[in-house]
């Protein structure tokens, strides 16, 4: 039980997490290509290898040439976002992770075909890209919290279905009390007309054996 109530407090001091507002902004950042414009958000409780496994596979959910990450670089070849035009893009992204905060932040550079994506250049385009990072930022942040409250859930189903048990055992053992507490007065009763039944016996028993001596008498005396 000391155990049950340890791994409670566990999980409700996991899911005490202050909330995290994503949000998307504009840097300029380095590359193997050089320095481009890039968008860049930051993603929490997470480390860098999950978030770089869930980009490799948020990238890969789009039509696309080939997804390699090359050391600290992920490079996306001829991904096309049906909503840009079917005009596949080139996605250049780097993942800077602060270890201590448990934070990732993704820098994410569009190449349009000679043309970096900016907010200025293309607003529609920046609008849909900023929007892409926010959600993907947002379900990878959720996702390690979602599962401490999958986990969590299922504690506090087992704590529940434990209270149960042990109120079905209550009633049990009450009914006993009160089946025994049944048995115990019917014994009593038992007992009383038992006694009562064993004087009548008695009686009847010293009663014979007056009768039985007066025959025993009776018998001496024929010679």
């Amino acid at each position: 039980m000391k155990k049950i109530v340890l791994a409670s407090v566990i999980f409700l001091s996991a899911l005490s997490i202050t909330a995290k507002t994503i949000s998307v902004s504009e840097q300029s950042t380095t590359y193997s290509v050089g320095a481009q414009n890039a968008l860049t958000t930051t993603i929490y409780q997470n480390s860098k290898d999950d978030v770089i496994s869930r980009w490799k596979n948020y990238l890969k959910d789009f039509k696309n040439e080939k997804i390699k990450l090359d050391g600290e670089e992920m490079f996306g070849n001829n991904i096309v976002i049906k909503e840009w035009v079917n005009n596949p893009v080139d996605i250049y992204t780097r993942f800077e992770e602060n270890k201590e905060a448990k934070t990732v932040k993704l820098l994410v550079a569009f190449n349009l075909g000679g043309a970096w994506l900016t907010s200025t250049s293309d607003a529609v385009k920046y609008a849909s890209a900023e929007k892409m990072l926010k959600d993907f930022a947002t379900k990878t942040t959720k996702a390690p919290i979602e599962e401490k409250l999958k986990v969590a859930e299922k504690l506090l189903l087992k704590l529940e279905s434990d209270q149960k048990d042990l109120e079905k055992d209550n009633r049990g053992l009450r009914n006993d009390i009160e089946d025994y507490k049944k048995k115990i007065s019917k014994a009593e009763e038992d007992i009383k007309t038992n006694e009562a039944n064993q004087s009548k016996k008695k009686a009847e028993i010293d009663a014979q054996k007056t009768a039985v001596e007066q025959v025993r008498s009776e018998a001496a005396g024929v010679n």
